[in-house]
Parts: C-alpha cells; sequence; structure tokens
C-alpha cells in the first residue's frame, strides 16, 4: 500500500493505473475511520482493480463555531485499517497542498437539492463538501467513488455536481452501517459521554418507528409524523435540529405521503450534533439508494 502526501504523486499514480487499464475505485473520507468506511473500503476492493483512499480533514465544509480543531485525527491507526481492507494508496495531504494560499475558487451546491436539511442548517457547508471532493475527483481520477447513505443529501448534493459539471465518475451509494444497537456509525459518536451515547438510540428508534407508523397504520401526513418523531427524540433528551420528509432526489419536502421519501434528521445529544435517516416505500418499508 502506498501513501502519498503531494497532488502531483497521487495523479501520477492514478495516470500510471489507467494506462494499464486498471478500473480505479475511490473512497474520500475526512479519517478517524470505522467500520462505516470500511464497507465502502471492502465495497470497492471488490468492484475495482485499484482502490485509493483519502484522508482530509477539511476546513472549507467546517462553520466558525464547529468542531474543525477537536475532530479526531489518527493517521497511524486509519493507514493500518486501510491496509487491513485491501485499499491500494492512501492520498494524505496537508491543508496547504489541497488550498494554497492564491487559491479562491469553490464549487456551489445545486440551489434545490441543497436548500433544506443540512444545507439550511450549516451554512457553507455542501460549498465546502463539494470544493475538496471536486479538486479529490480531479486528482485522483477515479472510474467509481463510493460514499455513505448515512450522508444523503450529501450523496444527492454531490450526484448533481457530477451530473452538472461532466464528471466522468460512477458513484455509488452504500448502505448505513451500524452499531448492534441500530445507532448509525459516525467519527463523531466518540465525543458522547456513557449517558448521551445510550440516548443516541432514540435517532434510529425513532425512524423505525415512523416505518411502523407509514408501512402499518397507514399514516401518511407528514405533519403528524413529525410532531410524533419531535415527542420521542424530546423524551430521550435530544435537542432537534431538524426533522425533514422529502422526496428522494430533489429533497423537496413533501406533506402527503404517496411514494418514497427520505426521512432526515439531525439531533444534539448534549453537544454533538449527529444525523441519520431513513429511505421509506410505503408498502415495502425501508429501502436502500440502489433501490431507487
Amino acid at each position: 500500500m502506498e501513501i502519498l502526501r503531494k497532488k502531483m504523486e497521487m495523479t501520477a499514480l492514478s495516470n500510471g493505473w489507467r494506462k494499464k487499464g486498471y478500473k480505479i475505485g475511490f473512497v474520500p473520507t475526512m479519517g478517524a475511520l470505522h467500520k462505516g468506511h470500511i464497507s465502502l473500503f471492502e465495497r470497492s476492493v471488490s468492484e475495482c482493480d485499484k482502490t485509493v483512499v483519502s484522508l482530509f480533514v477539511n476546513p472549507l465544509q467546517f462553520g466558525p463555531k464547529e468542531d474543525f480543531s477537536k475532530y479526531p485525527r489518527r493517521e497511524k491507526a486509519d493507514c493500518e485499517m486501510c491496509k487491513e481492507a485491501g485499499v491500494d494508496a492512501i492520498f494524505i495531504p496537508t491543508v496547504d497542498e489541497m488550498y494554497p494560499k492564491d487559491s479562491g475558487t469553490t464549487v456551489e451546491p445545486h440551489p434545490i437539492v441543497s436548500a433544506g436539511m443540512c444545507g439550511a442548517k450549516r451554512p457553507g457547508h455542501f460549498r465546502g463538501v463539494l470544493t475538496v471532493v471536486a479538486k479529490l475527483f480531479n486528482i485522483v481520477q477515479p472510474d467509481v467513488a463510493y460514499f455513505g447513505q448515512k450522508d444523503y443529501q450529501q450523496c444527492r448534493v454531490i450526484e448533481r455536481m457530477v451530473l452538472d459539471l461532466d464528471f466522468p465518475i460512477k458513484l455509488v451509494f452504500v448502505p448505513t452501517k451500524r452499531e448492534p444497537d441500530g445507532l448509525a456509525m459516525s467519527s463523531r459518536n466518540e465525543y458522547l459521554s456513557k449517558d448521551e451515547r445510550k440516548r443516541a438510540v432514540c435517532l434510529y428508534k425513532v425512524l423505525k418507528e415512523v416505518e411502523k407508523m407509514i408501512v402499518e397504520q397507514k399514516i401518511y401526513q407528514t405533519k403528524r409524523i413529525i410532531s410524533e418523531m419531535s415527542k420521542v427524540i424530546e423524551e430521550a433528551g435530544g435537542k432537534i435540529d431538524y426533522i425533514e420528509i422529502v422526496d428522494p432526489f430533489l429533497l423537496k419536502p413533501v406533506e402527503y405521503i404517496t411514494g418514497n421519501v427520505v426521512i432526515g434528521i439531525a439531533v444534539f445529544i448534549g453537544s454533538t450534533r449527529l444525523i441519520d435517516n431513513i429511505i421509506i416505500n410505503p408498502e415495502k418499508g425501508e429501502i436502500f439508494c440502489d433501490a431507487l
């Protein structure tokens, strides 16, 4: 496994692979890897000839009062996890390598897909995400890029950028990896205290309860569903940042459920902001991106 820190080195490696006809898979991450990331690596390794992982905590996607400075960084452990998963190369640039002093060009997200959910609550976040992802796509030059469904809106925002800017890259969205009690795996879970960790299960619990409301009880009025969700989360001690029920592609709010919907939530457990989502078909229940 190769470790590269310079953009030119990474691009040269990819170019060499391309000349040999290799199919390149890519998983961009901010490090602090967990089993959710590993599931993306393994998917790429199984489907591509070569797999690249990036480790880069991107300052552009953090707001001024967010956790950029304390976001977990553990390069050595991350590299070991990549090696065990069969990754071929890791790209670990510095902030200066990715953003030279005179750089100032950014990528604006699609105004409809980014309008709600995290786009509304974290101004500038998706501009930062798209800017770094576009740069990484140009540096790594993958054939396929893998992202986790836990960041559902991010998946759709990136998908829109790839379509609108003609990136010749296939996107694969992989189902959310969960702890045994249902909590979505996230690098930020380690911020939680023991008590907060117990309470954090309310996110998945409420999503599964909504599935029953829609599929079994045939409740389709989203205002009522959101009201019931709010009660469950608040009783567990969570502070709601948002609860939204939207269509799966443009992410526009839905008032009455007639087809597939995404239920996205962001909740503060203590000072830690956690996100989760579920895609629900009103007849089949939970489905995943590849079924849309």
